[in-house]
């Protein structure tokens, strides 16, 4: 799969990912295992890839043309 996720969006998706995950240490309520969803936002991130985008067709990552020879 291409790298279709570009720098400031794999910055946020890593940032929320960690608040998400963090929730079950801060909140007392059943609402706390929520915070697990943010697994996808942090390893989207991290790796740079997405499948929604791909599905989408969608991208932030600019493209690079090839210089035709």
């Amino acid at each position: 799969m291409q790298i279709n996720v570009g720098s400031v969006d794999r910055i946020v998706r890593i940032v929320l990912g960690l608040i998400l995950l963090s929730l079950p240490l801060w909140l007392d309520s059943p609402w706390r295992w929520l915070g697990l969803i943010g697994i996808m936002p942090l390893v989207t991130g991290l790796a740079g890839r997405c499948p929604g985008y791909r599905l989408l067709g969608l991208g932030t990552c600019p493209i690079q043309k090839k210089n035709p020879e």
